[in-house]
């Protein structure tokens, strides 16, 4: 792409718009820089004491449930001290902030918190982003409102097609919905032409 420092004519708007999309790329380049060093930090706190023992206990009680389930809840109440001490320590987990959940995150933590779903449901045999997001919409705690789930909704929908056809009736349900609030009402499309 060939760049446009300095204007060619009267009025040239290229240089100051390259200035701007020189800008661009060194925010995003920050942006990237900080969040790829939290990445490196990803729950370091479990390979430690006090939650590695935790855990050393409850993966695979974890791993062998299905998220949402009683099972997992089952296994998650085992382990609790562990996970109290992981979320007071983890800011891209909800429960770290108490009464706000999402609500109380900034962009960092909140991609950070999507990565991490998209891939703590690959440790179950069984999970499925879409049965992950219908089930943590419904969770009061989270204080996940419309617009988080649909950006998140959307991601998961181009990032994971494949586990479209697998996810649970409940997300089932709210496809077909979605799909017939965007599909147009024939009746009121014809009442509205000029015929």
């Amino acid at each position: 792409m060939p760049r446009y420092d300095k204007p060619e004519y009267e009025g040239d708007s290229r240089p100051e718009t390259q200035k701007h999309i020189d800008l661009v790329n060194e925010n995003g380049k920050k942006f990237c820089d900080k969040f790829l060093e939290r990445l490196t930090h990803h729950d370091a706190s479990k390979l430690e004491d006090p939650e590695h023992k935790y855990f050393d206990k409850g993966t695979p009680q974890l791993q062998s449930s299905t998220f949402g389930e009683k099972s997992y809840d089952d296994a998650k109440a085992r382990i609790k001290p562990g996970l109290d001490h992981h979320y007071a320590n983890n800011d891209h987990h909800p429960e770290h902030f108490g009464a706000q959940g999402i609500s109380g995150m900034n962009l960092y933590q909140l991609l950070e918190m999507w990565i991490d779903w998209t891939a703590a449901v690959k440790r179950h045999a069984d999970g499925n982003i879409f049965n992950s997001l219908m089930y943590n919409k419904d969770r009061p705690e989270f204080h996940m409102d419309d617009q988080v789930f649909n950006i998140l909704m959307n991601t998961a929908t181009e990032d994971f097609p494949d586990q479209m056809d697998s996810a649970n009736e409940k997300f089932q349900k709210y496809l077909e919905a979605e799909m017939d609030r965007d599909i147009p009402d024939e009746a009121n499309a014809d009442a509205g032409s000029d015929s």
